[in-house]
């Protein structure tokens, strides 16, 4: 049986650049970072004090007075950016889901650590007050599927919900299931993403253990350098993407704007390290070419990859590797990292990168990879160092890596 064509037909953000999507991708595109001094907690005791902190936010913008207090309140930071962006990728769409069978439409969000901050402060009362003074909400604000569960909630659609939780690949894993949903004809509008809100005191301190984090202190907004000889980890930040996936004939019938065509999906797992990626990337090589043949193109096709491109030693050579091994030794292709302005939001990457691609579809402007003045030795691809370019992109792809070795990546093209 022949698989049923999707379409992009909206998209939402939340990102330290920002919310509106045309507004972060013309800084993206501009070469604009996002990276600044935490301010949300007191880091006087932490070696790394900056992050990609999303400001000014008390509560889901699309509502005001005791509703948004509400909202906050019922709902962790991580679900609160999951709505959001939904709210805005819905509005983008058109769609109104008072005029579908809710039974057809659904929402499948990742995240690679759901409310850590709910879990942090929960935690901590149940220490200090006892056991009986934790939260009623502290269960449905930490649960990874929060996230769908109050999209769901919020637009009343009954159809598929679930949440991937696979690291930093959920938000790509997501969308790639959502797309299924809609190819097997289980649904026919799916809303998909990412969302993630580790920039706390504990998810800060987990990476610093790890000694995964850029201490750039004195310089926040050159720290994350993909593939930089003077790079020294990846600048943990918070944001949500999110797309509406939406069956092509289905789209057209209601005069929908349409982004691009998603046509690939591809996944494999290293199978060799919970936290390192195989050096020679060839598990990511592997979902590459899984997403390239699952979309029915060839390598040659594609016209710009947004990388993984995190700015850690180990992955951006892998990545590299890897790209050389489904592209070509001498490919030519052009391959950025927006990691370098926004962060690294970990299990909302996917997303935003979803929707950034989308963008690149529709303009055809190609966001750089900032910060890259030294290329370390074994990387030596066309980055689109530092100045972003227009080109006539057809076809892209997206790569999304999570500890535990998952891989993911997606292709998306003109209609």
């Amino acid at each position: 049986m022949s698989k049923r064509r999707v379409v992009v037909t909206g998209l939402g953000l939340v990102t330290s650049l920002g919310h509106g999507v045309d507004d972060v991708f013309t800084k993206l595109c501009n070469g604009v970072s996002g990276i600044k001094p935490i301010t949300r907690f007191d880091t006087t005791d932490f070696p790394v004090k900056f992050g990609g902190q999303v400001d000014d936010w008390d509560g889901p913008p699309q509502f005001t007075g005791p509703e948004r207090t509400k909202m906050a309140k019922k709902m962790d930071r991580f679900a609160q950016f999951a709505l959001s962006a939904s709210l805005d990728a819905v509005a983008d769409s058109g769609i109104d889901f008072d005029k579908e069978d809710p039974w057809r439409c659904g929402s499948i969000i990742g995240s690679g650590v759901g409310g850590i901050e709910e879990f942090a402060e929960g935690h901590a009362k149940m220490l200090a007050k006892g056991p009986t003074r934790v939260s009623p909400f502290m269960v449905p604000k930490l649960m990874c599927n929060a996230a769908p569960g109050n999209v769901s909630i919020h637009f009343g659609i009954k159809g598929p919900n679930s949440s991937v939780a696979t690291a930093c690949a959920s938000g790509a894993h997501s969308i790639g299931e959502a797309a299924e949903c809609i190819r097997h004809g289980v649904a026919d509008v799916m809303i998909a993403g990412g969302a993630e809100a580790a920039l706390t005191p504990l998810g800060t301190a987990c990476f610093i253990a790890l000694k995964a984090l850029s201490k750039r202190n004195d310089e926040p907004t050159r720290a994350s350098r993909p593939w930089d000889a003077d790079r020294d980890g990846f600048v943990l930040a918070e944001a949500a993407g999110i797309v509406v996936l939406e069956e092509l004939e289905h789209a057209k019938q209601r005069g929908a704007n349409i982004y691009g065509e998603f046509l690939g999906f591809g996944q494999s797992a290293d199978g060799s390290h919970i936290t390192a990626p195989l050096e020679g990337g060839e598990g990511a090589s592997f979902a590459m070419n899984a997403a390239l043949e699952d979309a029915g193109i060839n390598a040659d096709d594609i016209d710009y990859i947004n990388a993984h491109g995190t700015s850690t030693g180990l992955g951006d050579l892998a990545e590299t590797r890897a790209v050389k091994l489904t592209f070509g030794e001498n490919t030519k292709t052009p391959v950025s990292s927006t990691k370098s302005m926004t962060g690294h939001p970990l299990g909302a990457a996917g997303g935003v990168e979803a929707v950034i691609i989308a963008k690149v579809l529709q303009t055809g402007q190609i966001p750089p990879t900032i910060n890259l003045e030294h290329p370390s030795e074994g990387c030596d691809l066309d980055y689109v160092p530092n100045e972003g370019r227009q080109a006539d992109v057809k076809y892209a792809i997206s790569n999304s890596f999570g500890f535990g070795g998952h891989n993911v990546a997606l292709v998306m093209g003109k209609v």
